[in-house]
């Protein structure tokens, strides 16, 4: 046998939560800080490595294995990302009801995603008119793609048997 490095023993597994839960998400405990968190709806990679940075946490550790009180500080910075970031990096700017600046995640992000858009048909906007038809809302081209129908095209086999019992039928009826 060929001499191989000794294998690194994976640590304890005790010690590991697999499951992380911040507000209504649960998150992997076996990835990465940085991914776990951008798993999460309304944060992508960069908020997430934003968030492990202002915790001063490594952002490569695993997440199932922080202690306590840096998974509270995580939360408490997802809960308040808004307030820690400038205005321009938060997804819901100048609400249209209350015009404030936050930054929505979790289911949160889903409902008011589906209110503006329900708004927008009620009002009959433009786009609020191409989401009730199912159509394409920012500008898509829809001449070849988004078609929902099953057929495509036109199909001439079936066109002309269709035309040859139609000529057959004609013949019979001149006889």
């Amino acid at each position: 046998m060929s001499e191989e490095a000794p294998q690194e023993q994976p640590e304890d597994d005790d010690d590991l939560r697999y499951f992380v839960r911040i507000g209504q998400t649960d998150l992997d405990g076996t990835k990465s800080v940085e991914r776990s968190l951008s798993e999460m709806n309304g944060i992508g990679r960069r908020s997430a490595r934003i968030i492990a940075e202002e915790a001063g946490i490594d952002r490569t550790a695993t997440f199932g294995r922080l202690e306590d009180e840096e998974i509270e500080s995580i939360v408490d910075l997802v809960e308040n990302y808004a307030d820690e970031v400038p205005d321009w990096l938060n997804n819901r700017q100048h609400d249209f009801f209350s015009g404030e600046t936050t930054h929505e995640i979790g289911n949160d992000l889903q409902l008011t995603r589906q209110h503006d858009i329900n708004r927008m048909k009620m009002i009959d906007s433009y786009k609020g008119a191409r989401h009730k038809r199912g159509q394409k809302v920012r500008g898509q081209r829809t001449k070849s793609t988004g078609r929902t129908e099953g057929t495509i095209g036109v199909n001439v086999e079936e066109i002309r048997e269709e035309q040859a019992e139609e000529a057959a039928a004609a013949e019979e009826d001149d006889e």
